[in-house]
């Protein structure tokens, strides 16, 4: 049985699509489905339901498929492994991102650049949900998270930091002289935050409903530069996590509060598939993940910036 065989299987899984699946496997259409037939073939079974399209995997396609993925997921960890035994670490690290944790990704893929720079990342914004399925289904190889909220199954923890929460507002808002405001205060005003299917969003609503408080924002959206665009274009107020000021700061215009610190806040941090087939790239990561102390890093930005910003509106 051929390993190129397998690599197609999980291509097709990726893609749902014959020709995408040929393209990302750099052979045409006619060679992928013949390999495919081969394999079954092989195996003596049906693995792909076929009709006009691609129409998903058999019962026993999925199971061949998930022993594909283990397969081709040894396999690179094998490369890895091996290009660094040859003093060279290449490859490309795949990492799932929440959105809210995608500024400080930098933090960790920075340094482990400047150590392997043969080394390449492929990063993507995905939900909490998504990133344990990517995980288990070998498509990424490594994400970021919360790790105590929400159940995440048999995966890997490396807590990074505990979240802190701000008031996002414009400078000439009627907030904007104030140096606090509560969490039903911030209820109150016209709003944009991330949608609810977001766990960020679901973490706020809770703190929400702790305060006695129902939000309904004006705008909801998924990534964290429509928070701001709106929140500058429409005079709209957010609440966003002391992360976001690690690589956008304060932008002109805007103001920011802190919220008080839940009795329960969650941690953010790396989670890896907790089969023993971690890749070499991410245990590479997770070194530099627990030598870099992330959580006063990004605690220190917060404080210089409120205390610059304080500064600048009572010189």
């Amino acid at each position: 049985m051929l390993l190129r065989q397998l690599e197609y299987l999980t291509a097709l899984a990726q893609e749902g699509h014959f020709g995408r699946a040929a393209d990302a496997c750099h052979v045409s259409q006619p060679a992928l489905s013949a390999g495919i037939r081969k394999l079954e073939t092989t195996l003596g079974v049906q693995v792909v339901q076929r009709g006009q399209r691609f129409e998903g995997f058999t019962p026993e396609g999925h199971q061949v498929l998930r022993w594909a993925q283990r397969v081709v997921a040894e396999r690179q960890s094998l490369e890895q492994t091996l290009s660094n035994m040859r003093g060279a670490l290449s490859g490309t690290l795949r990492i799932g991102a929440i959105p809210t944790a995608l500024s400080i990704v930098s933090i960790l893929t920075g340094p482990m650049q400047e150590q392997h720079p043969m080394v390449n990342f492929s990063l993507e914004s995905m939900s909490s949900r998504e990133i344990v399925a990517r995980l288990n289904d070998f498509d990424i190889d490594v994400g970021m998270t919360y790790v105590d909220g929400e159940p995440l199954g048999g995966v890997r923890v490396i807590p990074l930091y505990r979240e802190r929460y701000l008031f996002l507002t414009p400078a000439d808002s009627p907030y904007a002289e104030r140096d606090s405001i509560s969490w039903a205060e911030a209820a109150g005003a016209r709003l944009c935050l991330l949608l609810p299917v977001m766990q960020n969003r679901r973490i706020l609503d809770g703190y929400f409903t702790d305060a006695g408080v129902e939000v309904r924002p004006v705008v909801e959206t998924d990534t964290v530069s429509a928070v701001y665009a709106h929140v500058a274009a429409m005079g709209l107020a957010s609440v966003i996590p002391h992360t976001w000021l690690h690589d956008f700061g304060i932008p002109p215009g805007l103001h920011a509060i802190p919220l008080p610190q839940p009795q329960r806040s969650f941690h953010v941090g790396l989670v890896l598939a907790g089969r023993g087939l971690e890749s070499l790239l991410a245990e590479r990561l997770v070194e530099i993940a627990l030598s870099t102390d992330i959580r006063t890093q990004v605690d220190q930005d917060l404080k210089d910036l409120l205390a610059r910003a304080r500064s600048a509106r009572h010189p």
